[in-house]
């Protein structure tokens, strides 16, 4: 028995779950999961469909799938649950979020392979080393950034990677990367967005005497730290929080925000929309 995730996105209309389930039914499948959304902004429809066949051919659940909806025109993948999405972690000297996420993966509560760690550091190496995860240290400064970026995308070709994880990558992406990795690069940021910009966020949410604070999970784009936001959480402070506990009381948020955000994207759970996110939670 194999087991298919769908998503599909397409102009809204009648009849595209009619089409899709009929399709399902004619390949002997059965639905174990189906979410849909239909966006009044928009007038875009995305439905997540996930479901178990005697039939182990993706061509053809794929062809079956997209001939059944092809006067919706839809963009459709079909992926066998089997096969894992392929990630690509960056990161640069703090490293509480690449050892939550490798900790994560080692203990299968991530459905997907983590391929290797980019870093313009060698601070994190070891880490990645204990978990058998390849390490590429690349250097960045403005004089080399154009091949840095070049390597970098080479590693994501060689390595098949689906999607790359900012895990407190602390580099400005080029405007020229951040449009090749649009829709397929997760970045954590250290503020409940909007919130406060430049260095030391919280000794400044410690001076302004905010009474929450927070991490955004978000897609990057060319607009620093504006993307389309895929997951937040925050936890309520008092006056009597010092600095040093606000860093690591953010720590702990940062961690589970991308976590969260990485298993909603390798299980195929967000779709973009214009500049938001629909997420079909588990």
């Amino acid at each position: 028995m194999a087991t298919y995730v769908v998503t599909l996105q397409c102009i809204d209309g009648p009849g595209i779950v009619l089409a899709a389930s009929s399709a399902i039914v004619e390949l002997g499948g059965n639905i174990l999961e189906n979410d849909q959304f239909s966006d009044p902004v928009t007038n875009e429809f995305c439905m997540r469909t996930r479901f178990e066949t005697e039939i182990e051919d993706v061509e053809r659940v794929e062809n079956s799938l997209a001939n059944a909806l092809i006067r919706f025109a839809p963009n459709l993948r079909v992926r066998p649950e089997a096969v894992r999405r392929r990630a690509l972690i960056m990161v640069s000297k703090f490293d509480h979020c690449l050892a939550d996420l490798l900790y994560r993966h080692d203990q299968g509560d991530l459905a997907l392979d983590i391929v290797a760690v980019v870093s313009n550091h060698p601070d994190c190496s070891e880490l990645a080393g204990r978990h058998g995860i390849p390490y590429h240290e690349i250097a960045v400064s403005p004089s080399t950034r154009v091949d840095a970026e070049a390597q970098l995308l080479a590693l994501l070709e060689q390595n098949r990677v689906d999607f790359v994880v900012l895990a407190r990558y602390m580099q400005v992406l080029s405007p020229e990367l951040c449009a090749k990795l649009s829709g397929r690069a997760i970045n954590i940021h250290h503020s409940f967005l909007p919130g406060f910009t430049g260095a030391k966020p919280y000794h400044q949410a410690y001076e302004r005497g905010v009474k929450l604070i927070g991490a955004t999970a978000h897609f990057v784009t060319v607009d620093l730290d504006e993307g389309p936001i895929i997951d937040q959480d925050v936890v309520r402070v008092s006056h009597a929080r010092q600095p040093s506990e606000l860093v690591a009381l953010g720590r702990d948020i940062e961690r589970d925000v991308l976590s969260r955000a990485v298993q909603l994207v390798s299980e195929d759970r967000v779709a973009l929309v214009g500049n938001r996110t629909v997420v079909f939670s588990q």
